[in-house]
């Protein structure tokens, strides 16, 4: 039996903030925003709507979508690193929440890598046949740690979740390989500081991102002995057009085999790739057996790389 997806969510909240809505805000343009970024706009939670709210509503829906109750559930893991507060977790509160009683609860915190880091753990929970099903999420809001007279980074970033259950699949489906790393040396790239906003030196982290998305892409594709060729559908990180585009390109994916949730989302952090998924599959987008690789990178620096087969 290999690991893999059971059922997948995503939510957004129902607020949207367009570019056009940005300039009024801070000294930009929808053009400079749109040719750089490829975001024309982002979905901006309410005051009192937290990352919880946000993760509970996706994780519900995951698991109605894999036919799973929540008592079922072995273990929750949250990827976030804006949680409601330093602790409880946001795993324990949506817990609460879905009355998964029988669950540990954890969140696991490598910014937009995160979500990547969260599934590996849960895989493996089930291989070594500890668990049998964990509930994995990324969940952001974005806007409570975004400075929003900073220009370069106000008009990235929105809020959302998206969640996965994982468990048994077939032989030959599921997760295939995988890749996760840091390099601790680039962490003054990219961090939130004292004020509690987010920072970043956009020049070093795309650089660092045209490198590494590809790279890691490339490689969990060779760890089972495949081909560029033989990728079906591309799932990166939503940070910035020209960065997915570069991995793209490095694999040879053609654009409609690759998500494309950033101009209506923006950067959404740990949750980029798990919504990105959800939509993915929910449009028809990726089928049984089709080659999907995830991708992503983010603050720390950290990174991490996904090869699955698709199906149960």
């Amino acid at each position: 039996m290999g690991v893999g997806v059971l059922g997948t969510a995503h939510y957004v909240p129902d607020k949207v903030l367009t570019n056009k809505d940005m300039e009024k805000i801070v000294d930009t343009s929808d053009e400079w925003i749109r040719t750089r970024t490829g975001i024309e706009e982002r979905r901006i939670a309410d005051d009192d709507v937290d990352t919880s709210d946000m993760a509970y509503l996706a994780a519900k829906r995951a698991l109605e979508d894999a036919n799973v109750t929540a008592e079922e559930i072995d273990l929750i893991i949250v990827a976030t690193v804006t949680p409601d507060s330093p602790f409880p977790s946001v795993a324990c509160i949506i817990q609460d929440k879905l009355g998964a009683k029988n669950a540990a609860a954890m969140d696991a915190g490598a910014a937009c890598a995160g979500f990547m880091y969260a599934m590996i753990t849960g895989k493996q929970f089930i291989e070594t046949k500890t668990y049998k099903k964990v509930l994995v999420v990324g969940a952001e809001k974005l806007s409570k740690i975004t400075d929003w007279t900073d220009r370069n980074t106000c008009v990235l970033f929105g809020d959302g979740a998206g969640a996965a259950v994982l468990g048994e699949v077939s032989e030959g489906r599921g997760i295939l390989s995988f890749e996760l790393g840091a390099n601790g040396t680039g962490a003054k790239h990219l961090y939130e500081d004292k004020n509690g906003h987010i920072i970043m030196n956009g020049r070093e982290v795309f650089k660092f991102a045209v490198r590494q998305m590809p790279d890691s892409s490339a490689n969990v594709i060779e760890k089972i002995g495949l081909n560029k060729e033989d990728v079906d559908y591309l799932i990166p990180h939503q940070a910035n057009i020209r960065i997915m585009n570069a991995a793209r390109e490095r694999l040879g994916v053609p654009e409609d085999k690759m998500a494309t949730t950033i101009k209506k989302y923006g950067n959404n952090s740990s949750a980029s790739i798990p919504m990105a998924l959800a939509e993915s599959v929910a449009n028809g987008k990726i089928k049984d057996d089709d080659l999907v690789v995830l991708v992503g990178f983010g603050g720390g620096l950290t990174w991490g790389a996904v090869a699955m087969r698709w199906g149960k």
